[in-house]
């Protein structure tokens, strides 16, 4: 008896090809929803509590930022650079309207790649001390650069509306730190540096920057990966849909295949 026109060994690459179409989609789909749920992980565990430990065993001036080291308290040790003093505007503290003071610490060194500081929060740029000169040694929670979707009023003044990396690059006129750190004014409870000696002469004058003060988070936390693993399995399942129509027409086609019970 002949096979079923469908089951025919011409047609063996087409469902393989079908097969191979559906697994793919099925395991990118798969994939880009463990990549989702890896970051709303990392994103949700607080690490602002954990030893500090040295900046560079989390990250090089070339790296890029490390997905699960969200608020990891890292010590910095740099000379800082007062001339690229910028304010970050938007930053409520207890019910005020704010900014944040950051100046960029060159990490090592003066001629030495930077890493974009926090030093706290003042109600007025205008009445905010001098940016602090020479060294310093501290401890910061580390945060990824801002990326919102706001734009700069004013580009020629001193006031910004987020802490992006790319945007302080021309202030600082050196490499920067696919980072920013803001002064944690706590810290581990047994470990140095904890209680005064966790904040630096570069605080002087301002109130702590909590990360509290952090712009609200996206609702839909790494939405873009769940997106794209639905997306996948849409594929998928329209591969899937194509290879069942074929099969059916053949079937219908092939004259050994009555048309009646």
């Amino acid at each position: 008896m002949p096979l079923p026109r469908p089951l025919a060994p011409r047609y063996w690459g087409a469902h393989l090809v079908a097969l191979v179409l559906v697994a793919t989609a099925a395991g990118l789909g798969f994939w880009q929803l463990d990549a989702w749920q890896t970051r709303r992980t990392a994103e949700a565990e607080d690490l602002t509590r954990l030893d500090p430990v040295a900046l560079s065993s989390v990250m090089g001036p070339d790296d890029p930022f490390p997905g699960d080291k969200v608020g990891q308290p890292v010590v910095v040790d740099g000379i800082w650079l007062p001339d690229a003093t910028f304010y970050v505007s938007g930053r409520e503290n207890n019910g005020r309207d704010g900014y944040w003071a950051v100046t960029p610490l060159a990490v090592g060194g003066p001629a030495d790649p930077a890493l974009l500081v926090v030093r706290g929060w003042t109600p007025d740029p205008a009445g905010a001390p001098a940016a602090p000169t020479g060294h310093a040694e501290l401890v910061a929670w580390l945060q990824p650069s801002e990326g919102r979707n706001v734009s700069d009023d004013d580009p020629s003044d001193d006031v910004v509306p987020q802490v992006r990396v790319a945007d302080a690059l021309q202030r600082a006129d050196r490499d920067l730190y696919g980072a920013y750190g803001v002064v944690a004014d706590r810290v581990s409870e047994d470990d140095w540096p904890s209680g005064d000696r966790a904040v630096n002469d570069g605080t002087d004058g301002l109130q702590p920057a909590g990360l509290d003060q952090l712009p609200p988070a996206g609702r839909f936390t790494a939405v873009r990966n769940l997106l794209y693993a639905i997306e996948w399995w849409v594929f998928g399942l329209f591969a899937g849909f194509i290879w069942w129509r074929w099969v059916r027409d053949e079937v219908l086609r092939d004259p050994h295949v009555s048309s009646t019970p």
